[in-house]
């Protein structure tokens, strides 16, 4: 229990809530990702090269076990976790949505681009938050 009274997640069941937030992540990114081709969205960057459909949901994957890294070192070290996890976890996906914006692609690619940044964001901001306590784990020391 928190100095609140509300209860907190062991660490075993923060770290199964990180890594099943990351395989929904990973895989709802790439259903997005061949939703967007089958609409005629060509993933193709400036230089020519086309990102596979693949290659997003490992990008999606290792980006979300790093914000589980983040969230659980929030859990360890920070006096309020969820808000601080949230806090950077929003920055940080607004920061991900520059490279698309700038990347000179057809509009239809970056759009399809941003909408693949927020899917994983959309899934693992949540899941994570809800299982970070509002106060820190040294909070609740007598």
């Amino acid at each position: 229990m928190t100095a609140t009274g509300a209860p907190v997640a062991s660490r075993a069941t923060f770290v199964v809530t990180g890594l099943v937030a990351t395989v929904v992540a990973a895989v709802a990114t790439a259903l997005a990702a061949v939703l967007a081709r089958v609409a005629g969205v060509e993933f193709d960057v400036v230089d020519g090269q086309t990102i596979p459909v693949p290659g997003f949901a490992v990008v999606a994957g290792f980006f979300s076990l790093v914000g589980v890294l983040i969230a659980a070192a929030f859990r360890r070290w920070s006096a309020r976790p969820a808000a601080l996890f949230v806090r950077t976890a929003v920055a940080l996906t607004v920061v991900s949505l520059v490279p698309p914006l700038v990347s000179g692609a057809a509009a239809a690619t970056v759009v399809a681009l941003v909408v693949l940044h927020l899917v994983p964001a959309a899934v693992m901001i949540p899941a994570l938050a809800r299982s970070l306590p509002r106060q820190g784990l040294r909070a609740t020391a007598p």
